[in-house]
């Protein structure tokens, strides 16, 4: 069964749109971190350098996690389909399911990782105190830039429809009716 529709990311459009977004949230956020948790001025250390760095590689592995966490809670697709990696062609890591799932439950593994991810993270450094915590909030929050272009265009499809994710691209395939079988595997 051929897909109704298929929702694709442009990466060669998407990339630079990201990177501006992502260094917007860098200014905005570090203005916001000193305007309500302390004067501007900013300080670097060999620590804080290797904790953002690490940090970051560790909400990246999270944030797919999460959207494989998203997939088997809200899609309540068996772990077996699940598969996750990344693609260095791409830039790209992905987390993906090789069963479809409807509609509103792609658009919550979609946004799952932001709020675990970005949200949690930047809420928690402004409460304790750390202007480590509020950049990987703001890198992460960038780092779901694709996730919301997609549940964007999910938002335009009706609830009824079937989601599938593709395997190798950053790519969904809607089905207004369940795909059969032999087309998810």
């Amino acid at each position: 069964m051929s897909p109704s529709r298929i929702i694709e990311l442009e990466m060669e459009k998407i990339a630079p749109q990201a990177l501006w977004f992502n260094a917007a949230l860098l200014v905005a956020f570090a203005a916001l971190y000193h305007f309500f948790n302390e004067p501007l001025a900013f300080g670097f250390s060999l620590i804080g350098i290797s904790l953002f760095f690490t940090g970051y590689l560790l909400l990246i592995v999270l944030h797919e996690l999460f959207h494989l966490i998203g997939f088997v809670i809200f899609g309540k697709v068996p772990i077996s389909s699940l598969n996750y990696g990344v693609n260095l062609k791409l830039g790209i890591a992905y987390a993906t399911t090789n069963k479809p799932v409807q509609n509103p439950a792609m658009r919550k593994a979609l946004l799952l990782p932001f709020w675990t991810t970005a949200f949690i993270p930047t809420v928690l450094g402004f409460w304790v105190d750390s202007q480590v915590l509020v950049f990987l909030g703001a890198m992460l929050t960038a780092g779901a830039f694709g996730d919301f272009v997609m549940y964007k265009e999910l938002r335009k499809e009706k609830n009824a429809a079937w989601i599938l994710d593709d395997p190798s691209l950053p790519r969904l395939h809607v089905y207004d009716h369940y795909p059969d079988h032999e087309s998810t595997d």
